[in-house]
């Protein structure tokens, strides 16, 4: 898990989705979300301030949920539902605790949405850059969003230079439950003890 840690801190697009009453593009969506949290990390705010701001807004950007569900794999098949019910409870408090408490450390992010590519009714890949500075190279950052309904549009990917931060996490979760013996509660356990300290 702790190389998910490392690709959370990249992650500092999954924060604000502004309250929109209309449909609006995909990629306008992205640039209005990164331009707010740039506001938001280079405001004038406490660490703990950041972080509870971040962690409301990612409620309602973020589909954690789904999220959570995809991270699953296979064992999504065969966990109880009662299981179920625990594992996602504790998978919010630790997708919120894990880039939350990271991202409160950066300010002033500029990333530049430059195009978009709708995948089909229910995808659209939005490309993005985090602008390269005197103490970090330039990263692409690509967005995959839930279109299913416009007037809420979701993230639910970040592909950094390729390499899907969703597919990590769920390849990470699973090397922990076939290390003990495909018992879910492994996991569950583990992101618990996390989201505690």
């Amino acid at each position: 898990m702790k190389k998910y840690f490392i690709f959370i801190i990249v992650s500092i697009i999954l924060i604000i989705k502004p309250n929109y009453t209309f449909a609006i593009e995909p990629d306008v969506f992205i640039q209005s979300t990164v331009n707010r949290a740039a506001d938001t990390l280079g405001g004038n705010y406490t660490k703990d301030e950041r972080i509870e701001k971040l962690k409301d807004i990612a409620r309602e950007t973020v589909d954690i949920e789904g999220i959570s569900l995809y991270s699953l794999g296979a064992y999504r098949k065969t966990i109880s539902n009662e299981q179920l019910v625990r594992y996602k409870k504790v998978f919010k408090k630790y997708f919120l605790k894990s880039f939350s408490s990271r991202l409160a450390e950066y300010t002033n992010p500029e990333i530049d949405v430059y195009s978009k590519k709708k995948i089909n009714k229910n995808y659209t890949i939005v490309s993005s850059k985090l602008v390269a500075t005197e103490t970090r190279p330039e990263v692409k950052i690509d967005w995959r969003v839930y279109t299913k309904n416009p007037d809420n549009l979701l993230i639910r990917d970040l592909i950094i230079e390729g390499l899907s931060l969703a597919r990590t996490q769920k390849e990470e979760f699973t090397s922990i439950i076939n290390s003990n013996d495909g018992n879910v509660e492994a996991l569950i356990k583990n992101l618990t003890e996390f989201s505690k300290k």
